[in-house]
């Protein structure tokens, strides 16, 4: 039941709270409630945006957005919650023409809305316009150690290798306890072979610090190869039992068989590209992902955050690996084959699809990425590694 004493703002508090803590589907009751008594509130309104948003109900999204610019053509959240949830629909275009909005606005030295559209866009591999909020950020906020290390992220996507390392030092010079900007940094010294470096950086990491485990591996052979550490040193075994925790349960069968994956004939890690490990690194940044509580999604109403994708992981015979949502899969995969870079996510699936049939005789389904990736791996074209 509704208690008049409440106030607009009062709904919008209790349903960000409620929303920081994952309670989406409370939010959404919450402001509902809200909105029968306050059917004007902006507030309300951008907060039911960024709480569809979080449950991926896109088209929802649009509306209460929308709705929101009705009452308030030029409110920053709802422009930036609106421009998302375009790059969701594959509108880059609009998306950025609302995020050059709020930049006419007036928004610009907004640290944590600078950022937010950063990130979305980087999510959805708009990497050219991401780097440039991010620099935006970084020229604003020259003492931001997370605005430099989001250019350094970007600037690397957009294979300016040296750039990045410059954008990575200066974040650790700034915050010394940026811990993902030290991983990304040490990976990226490892892969231009200067080892002692990579080492330097990764041994000031502590296991809980990691999402990702190719620095883990790499920690540990350069650790036995420097050292002389046995595989089953104390030394390594909180490293092993983190990259357990990160396997999700698998067994130790499972672990052995990654490691033995991991490692090319000349006993080093195979090349990064090549791995589903770096993958991870370059697609599921912890500091990129859409969480609630961090300011990455809006300031008002339970606009926190919002949830990207889940990341997956799928390898195919030859040993290829790609990483990414379903779509950002299959879209990798379509680039790899050189006769459908100027083809359709569409075309590409169905052609695959009739192919995988008269090769396995097993129907793949086409019509969503998700459907395409279950359906080859059902058909033994590939495997999904998480």
């Amino acid at each position: 039941m509704s208690d008049p004493f409440l106030s607009s703002d009062d709904y919008d508090e209790r349903a960000h709270q409620l929303y920081n803590e994952g309670h989406y589907d409370e939010a959404l009751e919450t402001l509902r409630e809200g909105l029968t008594i306050y059917p004007h509130a902006v507030e309300l309104h951008v907060g039911m945006g960024y709480a569809r948003l979080a449950r991926e109900e896109y088209l929802w999204t649009r509306r209460a957005f929308e709705e929101a610019l009705g009452l308030d053509p030029g409110h920053e959240d709802a422009l930036a919650g609106l421009g998302e949830v375009l790059l969701k629909f594959g509108d880059r275009t609009a998306a950025v023409a609302c995020f050059d909005r709020i930049l006419a606005l007036g928004f610009r030295d907004d640290h944590d809305l600078m950022l937010q559209i950063g990130r979305a866009l980087f999510r959805e591999g708009v990497l050219d316009h991401a780097r440039r909020f991010f620099e935006i950020v970084a020229g604003a906020h020259p003492d931001s150690a997370e605005a430099a290390a989001c250019v350094g992220y970007a600037t690397h996507r957009l294979t300016d290798a040296g750039g990045a390392l410059s954008w990575l030092r200066r974040a650790l010079e700034l915050d010394p306890g940026h811990a993902e900007a030290r991983v990304y940094l040490a990976n990226l010294l490892y892969d231009r072979g200067e080892y002692e470096a990579a080492l330097f950086h990764l041994e000031r990491t502590e296991p809980e610090e990691h999402f990702d485990a190719l620095a883990i591996w790499r920690l540990m052979e350069l650790k036995k190869g420097v050292y002389r550490l046995a595989a089953d040193d104390p030394e390594l075994l909180p490293w092993s039992r983190r990259l357990e925790e990160l396997a999700g349960g698998e067994g130790p069968d499972d672990l052995l068989l990654a490691e033995i994956e991991a490692i090319g004939p000349d006993g080093q890690v195979r090349d990064p590209r090549q791995l589903e490990l770096f993958g991870t690194l370059l697609t599921e940044l912890k500091g990129m992902r859409a969480r609630p509580g961090t300011g990455d999604g809006g300031g008002s109403g339970a606009g926190g955050g919002s949830a990207s994708g889940e990341m997956h992981r799928v390898s195919t015979p030859t040993g290829a690996t790609y990483v990414g949502t379903w779509e950002e899969i299959v879209r990798q995969m379509k680039d790899d084959a050189a006769e459908w870079v100027e083809g359709s996510l569409e075309e590409y699936m169905a052609a695959s699809a009739r192919r995988g049939r008269k090769q396995t005789g097993v129907a793949i389904p086409a019509t969503d990425p998700e459907s395409f990736i279950r359906g080859s791996a059902d058909a033994g074209l590939l495997r999904i590694l998480h």
